[in-house]
This record gives C-alpha cells, sequence and structure tokens, in this order.
C-alpha cells in the first residue's frame, strides 16, 4: 500500500509541475511591421519643370532633346 500512495503523490506531483511550467512558459510575441521606407523622388516631368523654371520652352528639360 505504501507504494500505491507513494506513486499517486508523485504523479500529481509531475502534473501540477508541468502545469506551473506550462504557465509560466506562456509569452505573447507582437509581431511589429517595418516602418515603410521614404518614397523615391519621381522625375518632374518636362512640361512640370518648364512651369516652375519660368521658361517659354520644354526643350531643355526633356531628356531627349538635350545637346
Amino acid at each position: 500500500m505504501q507504494t500505491s500512495k507513494f506513486t499517486k503523490i508523485a504523479v500529481i506531483a509531475l502534473v501540477l509541475l508541468f502545469l506551473a511550467l506550462s504557465v509560466i512558459s506562456c509569452t505573447a510575441h507582437v509581431h511589429t511591421s517595418r516602418p515603410a521606407p521614404p518614397p523615391k523622388a519621381k522625375k518632374v516631368p518636362p512640361g512640370q519643370a518648364k512651369k516652375m523654371s519660368g521658361s517659354k520652352s520644354a526643350k531643355a528639360y526633356a531628356p531627349g532633346q538635350q545637346k
């Protein structure tokens, strides 16, 4: 009878230890997204560059027309 009583106590102790370790080891992982990279500078169309500079012709701002 002494052995079975010891076995019951040992099993209960192991179950309680397992439950305690399970609860202690629980963690919450919070995943945050990386900040968005800064937007790349877009090239201004020749007509808009002409308007901003006040020129009469957009030819100087067009990539295929520069000499």
